[in-house]
């Protein structure tokens, strides 16, 4: 979240980051804005929909709370979206006199002054995306009592602008749902399953009318049971995420303060046979629609047809909704690790064409499992995918997750005449059966008969290539062939035609000296290339260097047959080999 005070203004990139805090306030502040005219801005205040204050105490100091109100500019041109003039935000007070005492953080909010029953901010400028406008620092007031309630609206006002007003509930006292840590086994093996009771606490002032267990583990972990009062969805499978089951548990009951619950059968956690490195993540909150909704974020969820999970007393410590006094401590979360492995299989291809001729390559690797690998904490890539560039041709196309090196894998500069190597990284995750598909154009520049590059799936560091979870490295290295020979009557291929198929995993014979000719050179008229530059973490370059036969096209019947188009293996053969 972008913190809107003069302070800041010169040291921030417009609507560059929102604070995961504030996320959820966003949709309670009301994703729909009244009409404007074209050259009226409306901003949008908004914040939590409630907040819980800790009663004040017999002794000592009251603890306090924090209501951090959000500022939406909905603009998505983040160069020229900003409103460059002076706003004012007004508090009105009068809600919660006698229930809380507010006041602003100073540091924060410098420009923020609390009069009476009315408080105002003074700021200047509104970048594009959701942005912090001010924290209040709230407690319960002097002769305050459980229950008291009342609600704090704010609204905006600034020249050539219209802001959409907020209104804020405060109450004193309510549950404290604390999620107790489970001292799970965490080195586990394929097929290992282990028992999670969940256990937590209400250590409020009031009881919570129902509870929401929220359960979310990764794809390699599973819970074989599907609870009737749960309903449950999976990761988009097109998404490079986790691949990871939501569990949303609806828990009828009266959770008394004071007391601890935990589930009347526990549940069972398993590692499946395609764990590696896995989380599991269980949290509890009061029910209710909008926490459902909430936790939904418009995902399809269907629900389970088993039994109904329960919740019992383990200890006891009066049943009106409220809102959680701390909810800090709700969540916990557990870290996996599965003696396992994940086979990386590169694939290359096979392709012709004569002189001056445009031909599609279609490279890349699978895993073939059994485990899925995904850096959960890290959000590191997976792997690399290393190709160098067949001798005699140029990349003129390429896909915008690959980035040119130079021929021994350093960091090039010139991202747009063609190279002679190129890295494509994966994202965070590789799921089992899954794996990066790239495909490239190149363009014939000499011909030559079988000039072929590697394509190596490795390590995103190029000074430590092998893949840590791989047990076959022979594998993880195929071969793009140039006008390799042999043929069948298929007939040849002119410029822009896909320039046939084959999967070669094995390098051809009377491989040349590298350094004596250089794959990828540009030559005379050189191509931009297409899409972005994408790529991401880890150093750059790695693999194999070019190999195969360079024999020059010497004769005239030779070239003639070039010129007429080479034979090509047929796409058919390409596709089942590959997904075999």
């Amino acid at each position: 979240m972008t913190r809107s005070t003069p302070r800041t203004v010169l040291h921030r990139a417009a609507g560059s980051f929102a604070a995961a805090g504030l996320l959820a306030a966003a949709s309670l502040a009301g994703a729909a804005a009244p009409a404007q005219a074209a050259d009226t801005p409306v901003f949008t205040l908004g914040g939590p929909a409630e907040t819980a204050l800790h009663p004040y105490p017999e002794n000592g100091r009251p603890k306090s709370s924090t209501v951090e109100i959000s500022l939406n500019n909905p603009s998505e041109d983040e160069e020229n979206g900003g409103f460059g003039g002076d706003f004012t935000l007004t508090f009105d007070l009068s809600g919660v006199a006698g229930v809380a005492d507010v006041k602003f953080d100073g540091e924060a909010n410098p420009d923020c002054k609390v009069t009476g029953t009315k408080a105002v901010c003074e700021d200047w400028g509104i970048w594009p995306g959701l942005q912090g406008a001010a924290d209040l620092v709230v407690t319960a007031a002097d002769g305050s009592e459980s229950g008291d309630t009342g609600t704090i609206t704010v609204t905006g006002q600034a020249d050539g602008a219209t802001f959409t007003p907020f209104t804020t509930r405060l109450t004193v006292g309510g549950p404290d749902l604390v999620m107790e840590r489970l001292p799970f086994r965490t080195e586990l093996t394929p097929g290992e399953k282990q028992q999670a009771p969940i256990t937590f606490a209400n250590r409020g002032t009031r009881d919570a009318d129902g509870v929401l267990l929220t359960l979310r583990y990764s794809r390699g972990l599973d819970i074989p049971q599907r609870y009737s009062n749960c309903e449950y969805t999976v990761d988009d499978p097109d998404q490079p995420d986790f691949g990871s089951t939501t569990a949303l548990c609806s828990v009828e009951g009266a959770f008394e303060a004071g007391a601890t619950y935990t589930l009347a059968t526990p549940l069972t956690l398993e590692a499946t046979e395609r764990a590696y490195y896995d989380t599991f993540l269980y949290r509890i909150q009061e029910n209710s629609a909008a926490q459902r909704a909430s936790q939904r974020a418009g995902a399809l969820f269907e629900r389970g047809t088993g039994g109904v999970l329960k919740a019992v007393p383990v200890t006891k410590g009066a049943a009106a909704r409220s809102t959680d006094l701390n909810p800090y401590d709700n969540q916990q979360d557990a870290d996996f690790r599965t003696e396992n492995t994940a086979d990386f299989v590169a694939y290359g291809d096979q392709v012709a064409g004569p002189e001056g001729a445009t031909v599609k390559a279609d490279i890349g690797f699978r895993n073939e499992g059994p485990a899925w690998i995904g850096h959960i904490r890290s959000g590191e890539d997976v792997a690399t995918v290393d190709f160098t560039v067949p001798q005699g041709a140029s990349v003129i196309a390429k896909p915008d997750r690959c980035r040119a090196v130079t021929a021994d894998g350093k960091y090039r500069e010139d991202q747009t005449s063609p190279a002679p190597r190129y890295v494509c990284n994966t994202s965070m995750t590789v799921r089992d059966g899954s794996g990066l598909d790239l495909p490239f154009e190149l363009r014939v520049d000499k011909a030559m008969v079988g000039a072929s590059g590697a394509v190596t799936v490795r390590n995103t560091w190029l000074q430590n290539p092998k893949l840590p979870f791989d047990p076959k490295p022979a594998n993880n290295t195929a071969y793009l062939v140039l006008n390799g020979e042999g043929g069948s009557e298929s007939g040849g291929t002119t410029g822009g035609d896909d320039g046939g198929s084959g999967e070669p995993s094995t390098p051809p014979t009377a491989a040349p000296d590298p350094e004596k000719s250089p794959s990828g050179d540009s030559g005379s008229s050189a191509s931009t290339t297409s899409g972005g530059t994408a790529g991401t973490t880890g150093g750059s370059g790695g693999g194999l260097a070019s190999t195969g036969s360079i024999a020059l096209i010497g004769s005239g019947t030779a070239a003639a047959a070039l010129a007429a188009g080479l034979v090509l293996f047929t796409a058919a053969r390409r596709r089942a080999a590959r997904h075999a």
